[in-house]
């Protein structure tokens, strides 16, 4: 039975491949881009099947307007996917006031603002699915991303305490976790000056391989757009999806050691209670 989607960040990367393959199966998408002509080989071949709007979800005032109208045009939708963002690249002392502020403002502000439209039109039409296109750095971090990874770790967390909020309503949440994906995220991530500072240390080590080309990313985009599509039309979903091996290598050994470094300082932790 086809279901109906709206896409934030529709033109590139995940959201593009999700409304491609959406739409092919015979699904209706309401797809937000910042350019709505980036979608017009779609519009000219699905026609009423794709509802487009444009919408920068760093316009905090923009992104409840365009929310109501995609469900007053299209009626119920089934899954709302977060997907708009980009990436922050340099070291913590590098980047910019305003950049920080701009990748807050999209990353999480922006996406806290899109779930918070959506809830009312799902309370109202009984149920709904919200999948959260977050990040292997949503439990992880690299050097050189430290802004990015905020956002991603912040909206993890919001979504944590809102799926308790919003179940009794039939609403349930997907927080997506792809790994490192031969997609353009590469080249939209926006990059400050570097300081020489930190030529030998870790960030340098990865802003060096970034721009060499040795940051392996094996993930295959087509194949986490597929299992994101399939994840969200499960009955029973999971909470976190994580997608490619490397997503999988990473998040483990992360909460292994996390796990092992709260068990190791357990006494420390219990002793501080009120005595009993």
């Amino acid at each position: 039975m086809a279901k109906t989607w709206m896409i934030t960040g529709a033109s590139s990367g995940f959201g593009r491949t999700m409304t491609e393959k959406l739409l092919a199966r015979g699904d209706r998408v309401a797809a937000t881009v910042r350019r709505p002509e980036a979608l017009d080989d779609l519009k000219s071949h699905y026609g009423e099947n794709l509802w487009i709007a444009t919408l920068d979800v760093s316009d905090d005032g923009a992104v409840r307007p365009v929310v109501d109208a995609a469900f007053g045009a299209v009626g119920r939708i089934d899954v709302v996917v977060s997907n708009a963002g980009y990436g922050l690249f340099g070291a913590a002392e590098e980047v910019s006031d305003k950049q920080i502020r701009h990748q807050i403002d999209t990353n999480l502000i922006g996406s806290i603002q899109v779930i918070r439209a959506a809830l009312p039109h799902m309370r109202a039409q009984g149920g709904g699915r919200i999948l959260q296109v977050s990040s292997e750095g949503g439990q992880i971090a690299y050097p050189n991303l430290s802004l990015y990874h905020a956002t991603k770790w912040g909206i993890e967390g919001f979504i944590e305490a809102v799926s308790q909020e919003v179940a009794p309503f039939g609403i349930d949440f997907i927080i997506a976790e792809p790994g490192p994906a031969r997609t353009d995220f590469g080249r939209g991530l926006v990059a400050p000056q570097p300081m020489e500072a930190y030529d030998a240390t870790p960030a340098g080590e990865i802003r060096r391989a970034i721009a060499d080309g040795t940051f392996e990313a094996k993930g295959d985009p087509v194949k986490m757009a597929q299992a994101m599509i399939e994840a969200a039309g499960q009955y029973a979903a999971p909470k976190r999806l994580a997608l490619g091996a490397g997503s999988y290598a990473s998040i483990r050994k992360a909460l292994v050691e996390r796990l092992a470094e709260l068990d190791a300082f357990k006494e420390v932790t219990i002793s501080a209670d009120v005595d009993a």
